[in-house]
């Protein structure tokens, strides 16, 4: 059995993919940051079903603005825990 996927991504494709789970990874990071037990374990299956939801997105221009919605929702819990003063700056 080949283990070449019956679909295989064109470069553009690829590196959207690539943006997409720096992006899931990033999240996970910061919310590991986040005090709370709880607020981490809610975090995390936010961002679990929001990713699971647009898992079969195809459409590039729909996956960019995904992206930059969820670039702006992590940068939002980042500043979050910097003011709360959680987390340093981190040369911002």
């Amino acid at each position: 059995m080949s283990k070449i996927p019956k679909t295989t991504l064109n470069i553009k494709q690829f590196m959207l993919r690539q943006e997409v789970l720096k992006l899931y990874r990033d999240i996970l990071r910061t919310i590991r940051q986040v005090p709370d037990k709880g607020s981490q374990w809610e975090l995390r299956s936010w961002a679990r079903h929001d990713f699971q939801n647009n898992r079969g997105q195809t459409d590039e221009v729909a996956i960019k603005m995904l992206l930059q919605h969820g670039r702006r929702s992590l940068g939002e819990l980042q500043t979050s825990l910097e003011l709360s003063g959680v987390v340093k700056n981190k040369g911002k």
